[in-house]
């Protein structure tokens, strides 16, 4: 894990776009196409405004979510009702957008043609993450119905998650998908988030906190406000 203590949140929010639009442009000049995998909440919206203005060959830029709740864009809970109103917007309107949630019951089920996307587009260019408090990450929470599933090398590449606590079911990319990318960050923000990362190496175990599972060659930034 490398950490980077960026100050403030906009310093923070500046200084990973530059970085990681500097990644899918060097990715572009190698491959036909580059991939990048997001959080939802409300702390990469501001990311997402300044990456949205990169002059960058977007068309070839496959955007996808690291975990998304089973709803309807139409609900503003959804993951992808604001990557849509905050990402793909502006230059990066041209980018090609994978989502999750297909209208059906039973995300167990629906996720499969979603899983065989993410597996084409492995490896993965770049996975930002979020972190919560109880030390989960995308939708791997502690006592989750498929951490445990989740975790282990030969996962689904998507699996869904319920978790106490949780008002829907979750979709999520798997461990071994987020491991396997080539550039991976966390973004906290706030003491309270920096503590719990920190316990959560002292743990150890991705069943009791699971970002411990993606803290090797993790770029973590952190900003106090």
């Amino acid at each position: 894990m490398n950490f980077h203590d960026l100050g403030d949140s906009e310093m923070l929010w500046l200084d990973l776009s530059n970085t990681i639009a500097g990644i899918l442009n060097r990715g572009l000049m190698q491959h036909e196409r580059v991939s990048i995998a997001v959080p939802g909440g409300t702390t990469p919206g501001p990311l997402f405004d300044v990456l949205s203005a990169v002059d960058l060959e977007w068309e070839r830029v496959d955007v996808l979510l690291t975990d998304e709740r089973w709803v309807p864009e139409s609900d503003p809970r959804s993951n992808a009702r604001l990557v849509r109103e905050r990402f793909l917007v502006d230059k990066a309107a041209k980018a090609h957008f994978l989502t999750y949630y297909t209208g059906g019951d039973d995300p167990d089920v629906e996720i499969a043609d979603a899983a065989r996307a993410v597996r084409e587009m492995r490896p993965l260019t770049v996975v930002l993450l979020g972190m919560g408090t109880d030390m989960h990450t995308a939708s791997l929470f502690p006592g989750g119905s498929n951490l445990a599933r989740a975790l282990t090398p030969d996962a689904p590449d998507l699996v869904s998650m319920r978790a106490p606590g949780l008002d829907v079911p979750r979709a999520s990319l798997s461990v071994p998908v987020i491991n396997g990318a080539m550039n991976k960050f966390l973004v906290i923000l706030g003491e309270e988030k920096r503590r719990a990362l920190e316990q959560a190496g002292k743990i150890g175990d991705p069943l009791k906190a699971p970002v411990a599972a993606v803290l090797d060659n993790l770029e973590v930034y952190w900003a106090k406000s």
